[in-house]
């Protein structure tokens, strides 16, 4: 019997596999970076094991520190959750042969689908060896890891070298291993992925289908179980493959087999040899703790011989601290405040207080609704994110609401394109027209010193705030009735809460300030300054840093008086795991160019200037 398991694994996922083994009396260690030394997953394991520095390569990819943490805290097993090293077939065996329990499946299966190459190679799928112009459009994807990371869509032959050079780049960050493939980019398709449980000896689960087509950089943002509107003969094709799949490398625990489902046929994609992100949707339709059965399942325990019913459908959404609306750029800083109210499950690893870093993914946490029938699930998430406290950086939220109860998805007709087709309508700025009012009368009661009024009419008072890239000014005045402003009566304000009658119309708002950070609902406004500071006013053309990370490259031969073209990358900014491409504003010439290869940048520095030709 298992009695303590080292999570070689941090954030959501390190905090929900110590949840299913504190269930079953299980012991667990967690692992952490110097950043990380006051995360929740480490605050929420009985003992913890530092591993020095706080890049992935240095810390949380270090197989031999993990495995000498592992027997220094007397573990006698190791999950390692997903990503990082847990598609690692050494790792899996250095595990093994330091004499602990390996929670995953055989190295062998590891070994034999780790490479998306060999896996297509296993399921008698070649590779594009030479991509010529009819072959276009292909991706570019990393032959180790995944959640998106090493992949690239290549529209014309003249990028390819480019989108493979930063592919490789990405990917050695990101999985200590920088080798890539190319395979014909299937448009229009969806994301269809089957999960598979296997025990040790020869039974095989199809535990369902999932639907993970809303994707952002190849990167999964909603996913649903089961599948909906696939024909029952396409449903038992991919049950039959995923099977096949994992019987040809006999295989041992959770995996999934993914597939692009177009035009009615299945595009075999990928094994993932471990535990997926988006496995709570599977939990959910089939009652099952993928995790605990995992252990089982090292345990050496047999699996009945048919897996339990499903019931009803689920739906999960990823909550990043992203901004989708400028190019997904992963957001820093303090979160002050995470609450998602409702019936719904909050698998995270943070929580209020916490701060996000640089080194790592920006997912938040994964907010999963389960109900009878579709329609209800996806009313549920979609409720309870919208009604959801999230104060800190700038997150997707608004976007996911907007996904959820989009006509496309409602009527379950989304496929991998659907960001490309409707981003700029789902990041439109939508405020409340009233929420700058609501932060302006909260501030004027938290500041106010005196409960009375003067004998002598006050003007009105003006408060400046930005609110979604715009700015908005509201006004109000001090009377003897209290607070008053324009077109609505001021029902109640204090700091924390205010009651405004619209029309008739009742409506409340809870406001939380911190710093010149207002929350007011859902709604985050900053408090500008009533006169600008000339200090932060920058050249037309500047570029600035759109958060915290490396100059990882600069474009070849780059040099202050190069001309460049609009839309030209110039640079490419590493942060949280992904690279960014710093493109040029306007067609010009290159003024200023203040970043070098290697360089540390804070957000808002200025990396270049482009001067526009006139």
């Amino acid at each position: 019997m298992i009695t303590s398991v080292l999570v070689a694994n941090r954030g959501e996922i390190a905090c929900r596999i110590a949840r299913t083994c504190r269930d079953l009396g299980i012991r667990t260690v967690a692992v952490h970076s110097d950043a990380d030394a006051n995360a929740l997953h480490v605050r929420e394991a009985d003992t913890a094991v530092r591993l020095p520095g706080a890049a992935p390569a240095d810390t949380y990819l270090r197989g031999d520190l993990i495995v000498k943490a592992a027997l220094a805290a007397a573990a006698d097993a190791v999950h390692p959750g997903y990503g990082f090293l847990s598609e690692n077939a050494g790792f899996a065996r250095a595990v093994r042969d330091a004499g602990l329990v390996w929670i995953g499946p055989p190295p062998e299966a590891i070994e034999a689908m780790a490479s998306k190459t060999r896996a297509k190679e296993l399921m008698g799928i070649e590779p594009l060896r030479e991509v010529a112009e009819a072959d276009l459009p292909v991706l570019v994807k990393a032959a180790a890891g995944g959640g998106g990371r090493g992949m690239r869509v290549v529209r014309r032959l003249a990028d390819l070298d480019a989108e493979l050079a930063a592919a490789r780049e990405e990917a050695a960050s990101a999985f200590g291993d920088g080798e890539v493939f190319t395979e014909p980019y299937v448009e229009g398709g969806r994301h269809v992925e089957v999960q598979v449980l296997a025990d040790t000896h020869g039974t095989v689960w199809a535990l369902g289908t999932r639907d993970c087509s809303l994707q952002r950089r190849h990167q999964k943002v909603i996913e649903e179980a089961p599948a909906p509107g696939l024909p029952a003969r396409l449903t038992g094709e991919l049950h039959a493959l995923a099977v096949r799949a994992a019987r040809a490398v006999s295989y041992a625990g959770a995996g999934t087999v993914e597939f692009l489902v177009a035009d009615g046929r299945a595009h075999f994609l990928e094994m993932n040899t471990r535990l997926q992100v988006e496995h709570p949707v599977t939990e959910a339709v089939f009652g099952l703790d993928l995790v605990a059965e995992q252990i089982r399942i090292a345990e050496g325990h047999v699996l009945d011989p048919e897996p339990p019913p499903a019931r009803g459908h689920a739906v999960e959404a990823r909550l990043y601290a992203e901004d989708p609306a400028r190019d997904w750029a992963p957001q820093t800083g303090r979160l002050h405040r995470l609450a998602v109210p409702g019936a719904v499950r909050l698998d995270t690893g943070y929580t209020d207080g916490d701060d996000i870093g640089v080194h790592y993914d920006p997912m938040l946490a994964k907010v999963v609704a389960h109900a009878p029938t579709r329609a209800e699930a996806i009313r549920r998430l979609a409720s309870a994110l919208d009604r959801a406290e999230i104060h800190g950086p700038v997150t997707n939220r608004d976007l996911l609401v907007r996904s959820l109860r989009s006509e496309e998805f409602a009527a379950a007709r989304m496929d991998t394109g659907f960001y490309d087709r409707h981003l700029p309508a789902l990041t439109t700025p939508a405020t409340d027209p009233h929420a700058p009012l609501a932060a302006a009368l909260a501030d004027a009661r938290g500041r106010s010193r005196f409960g009375g009024w003067r004998n002598l009419a006050s003007p009105p008072q003006t408060k400046r705030y930005a609110v979604g890239g715009e700015e908005h000014e509201v006004r109000y005045r001090h009377t003897r009735e209290g607070l008053t402003a324009d077109g609505v009566q001021v029902v109640h304000a204090d700091a924390a809460l205010v009651v405004l009658d619209v029309d008739g119309v009742r409506r409340r708002y809870r406001v939380s300030r911190y710093g010149d950070r207002v929350y007011v609902g859902a709604t985050a406004l900053t408090a500008l300054p009533r006169f600008p500071d000339p200090a932060t006013e920058h050249a037309p053309g500047s570029l600035l840093a759109p958060m915290p990370g490396t100059v990882v490259r600069v474009a070849e031969g780059l040099t202050e008086g190069t001309p460049v073209e609009a839309g030209q990358p110039l640079l490419w900014l590493e942060a949280m795991k992904m690279q960014h491409r710093i493109t040029a504003p306007v067609t010009g010439v290159l003024g200023v160019l203040r970043a070098t290869a290697g360089e540390q940048v804070e957000v808002g520095t200025l990396l270049a200037v482009v001067e526009a030709t006139p």
